[in-house]
């Protein structure tokens, strides 16, 4: 009877229309290995799959030559590892002609398949073409490539950046080219990101109570399912405030002796250890990032306090207290620096036993390439004294004299102290590539 219900969904696939979508910016590289997408629960995975198969067929590949096998599907419930080969002998059944032809597999929820990581490391060596995604934390976390040994390259999908958040609207800007009213409403549009975030789903979401019932969903999927059912963690309490703390401390420092300090004179008792162990996995599941203070020293550099910020901003709107545009602004150019990280970069910040701090340090290989300072208040005489005095010092220090300025709306390139620096709007850095 399972294979009735295989059959059907193999069919039901190949005469079905892929879905219309807000193509990504994310490119993969064309590669031998397997191709694992990882990233928040609802950042649009499973669609950029479809991107992918959509540029494939663009390609001249038949679509016959494409196996989508998403595993949450109840019609493929049951299927254990070793009948995935089985699944596949039966779509050449179903398309004899796909058989003289490489197969593109693309394997959604593989997590449901007990020992998965076995039939897909066989199918890799066979020489399929194969596209991994998942919700579950153990794809979201390092651990794959311990799973799959070498055999994958892993790529990340966030949700919408901004440049996406405005094709999603069907709108673009000429940046240099912007007249007032359309200056405005791409700032209106701005101000809506900084507030929602970039979920496809809640981006697409007229009203603001549902978008915050959306989001709370979420939250309640991280804490539930990426964490509690995954490591079977009684005190779900805990876990949730400290979600909730993180949320409202993102652009910061976040201390673990801190927080630990904080529960002890609140009467809980819980260890330093198990603290970190939960922030480790909310990391894992990519729900927060922590960047690390910039030591020359590897061992130093691990033992200093690292600053978090939340994967989309749409989290701290949930436990929003003030609305901070500065920390908002910092939070998003954080995530696009990620997005635009290449391969051997390295995020850090920077601080100086004077407490002063640049929160961008870019390290490519060795060398330090770039430093960022974000500043919504430049044009505030003692902001721009203690934002530009950090910027300075650092520039020293690390042997940096590529130095940016992000703003709110200022922009320029002044020569200060024998050094360069550009400012640059936050909504134009957003939008240059």
């Amino acid at each position: 009877m399972i294979w009735e219900g295989v059959r059907e969904y193999l069919l039901d696939f190949q005469r079905s229309t892929l879905p219309e979508l807000v193509e990504r910016e994310l490119r993969i590289a064309e590669t031998k290995k397997i191709k694992s997408l990882i990233g928040p629960r609802r950042a649009g995975k499973t669609y950029f799959m479809y991107q992918e198969m959509k540029r494939l067929l663009a390609n001249r590949i038949k679509k016959e030559s494409i196996l989508y096998l998403n595993f949450e599907d109840p019609r493929l419930s049951g299927i254990t590892f070793r009948e995935i080969r089985e699944l596949i002998k039966l779509h050449w059944q179903l398309y004899p002609t796909s058989l003289n032809e490489k197969l593109h597999i693309f394997i959604d929820e593989p997590e449901v398949v007990d020992n998965w990581e076995q039939a897909v490391r066989a199918l890799h060596d066979e020489g399929f073409d194969i596209y991994l995604s998942g919700s579950s934390s153990k794809l979201l976390s390092r651990e794959i490539a311990t799973s799959l040994r070498g055999r994958t390259l892993a790529y990340t999908i966030l949700p919408f950046s901004f440049r996406e958040f405005l094709k999603m609207h069907k709108l673009s800007f000429e940046v240099e080219r912007l007249s007032t009213r359309e200056k405005a409403a791409l700032l209106n549009l701005l101000e809506e990101y900084l507030q929602f975030g970039g979920f496809p789903e809640i981006a697409l979401e007229k009203n603001p109570e549902n978008k915050i019932r959306i989001l709370n969903e979420y939250f309640n999927l991280v804490v539930y399912r990426d964490i509690i059912e995954r490591y079977m963690i009684k005190n779900t309490a805990l876990v949730k405030w400290l979600i909730k703390t993180l949320s409202t401390s993102f652009s910061k420092e976040f201390s673990i002796h801190k927080v630990y300090l904080t529960l002890k004179s609140q009467g809980v008792h819980v260890s330093k250890n198990t603290l970190y162990n939960y922030s480790s996995m909310l990391e894992d599941s990519l729900f927060v990032f922590f960047v690390p203070k910039f030591r020359r020293s590897i061992r130093k550099r691990e033992l200093a306090v690292s600053k978090a910020y939340l994967s989309d901003l749409g989290f701290a709107k949930l436990v929003e207290v003030s609305e901070e545009k500065g920390r908002k602004m910092e939070n998003v150019v954080f995530l696009e620096l990620e997005r635009r990280k290449e391969p051997l970069t390295s995020i850090f910040y920077w601080k100086n036993p004077q407490q002063e701090e640049v929160d961008f340090v870019i390290q490519k290989n060795s060398k330090i390439v770039q430093l960022i300072q974000v500043c919504k208040d430049i044009r505030d005489r003692d902001v721009r004294k203690r934002e530009l005095r950090a910027l300075l010092k650092a520039s020293k220090e690390l042997e940096c004299n590529n130095l940016l300025v992000i703003t709110e709306d200022y922009e320029a390139e002044e020569k200060i102290k024998g050094r360069k620096i550009i400012f640059t709007p936050f909504w134009k850095w957003l939008l240059s590539n």
